[in-house]
């Protein structure tokens, strides 16, 4: 098995209570060839406290202000020196010990590998899968009818990453991930899940706006037409999940 070098980068801003279980979740690797990168926006709470129980597992520590999340992703993504890059944000996991390992075996060499995801809540009780699920294939088009890859399920070539574009506040990842795969050649899916994201994020929070700003995303790379009927299509789909569940998961 090739073993190109995957840099995970944590960001995080007093998040005590969580920040614990990323970083235990990348300790536990068995794949032998990762940088992990902290960024913290200089947290109050005791959250580098906790950070500096694990200094030693931590290639790179950064604390200091930032001007949002996206400023701090693209600190991140400034300083990974991987092939690979992966955020995995504070409360996130990696889905179990073997998980790098079995992503980087399951095919050399693609520009992007992706998978599928657990919902935890703050107890880390698993609440089950996203409403969107993983698809089969692909590619910059098929966030057409909602954001069906998790951000802590992607991982991308550093060479294809882009920094976040920060106009958006809450869905800059929406946007980074579409650019990267227009650039892609090859993109595998593993087939398995890969990552816990802690329900209750930002983008949940104010959830309004982060719509808006996914709308905005999917206009500009979609159309205008294309987009309207899309959402269309989006909101049936919401609809019959209701119904059918009685609540709804990102």
């Amino acid at each position: 098995m090739l073993t190109p070098k995957i840099s995970i980068i944590t960001i995080v801003y007093n998040n005590v209570r969580d920040i614990e279980y990323t970083i235990r979740s990348v300790m536990k690797q068995t794949y032998p060839n990762i940088e992990y990168i902290v960024v913290d926006g200089l947290s109050t709470d005791g959250t580098l406290e906790v950070i500096e129980q694990y200094r030693e597992e931590i290639s790179v520590l950064v604390s200091e202000k930032d001007k949002g999340i996206y400023d701090a992703m693209n600190k991140g993504l400034a300083l990974a020196t991987g092939d690979y890059v992966l955020f995995l944000n504070s409360g996130d996991e990696l889905y179990e010990d073997m998980t790098l390992e079995k992503v980087f075996s399951s095919a050399e060499n693609a520009d992007i590998y992706y998978g599928e995801t657990k919902l935890v809540d703050e107890d880390r009780n698993i609440l089950g899968d996203r409403r969107h699920k993983a698809p089969k294939k692909f590619d910059w088009k098929s966030f057409k009818y909602g954001m069906n890859v998790c951000h802590q399920a992607i991982y991308i070539k550093r060479s294809i990453a882009e920094p976040y574009d920060m106009q958006y506040r809450l869905s800059a990842d929406i946007d980074w991930i579409i650019r990267a795969a227009q650039k892609a050649d090859k993109i595998v899916n593993v087939n398995q899940y890969v990552a816990k994201y802690l329900v209750g994020g930002m983008s949940q929070q104010r959830h309004r706006e982060s719509l808006k700003e996914r709308y905005d995303i999917f206009k500009k790379y979609y159309g205008t037409v294309p987009n309207i009927i899309n959402h269309g299509v989006i909101a049936a789909r919401l609809l019959l999940h209701r119904l059918k569940n009685g609540k709804t998961r990102d």
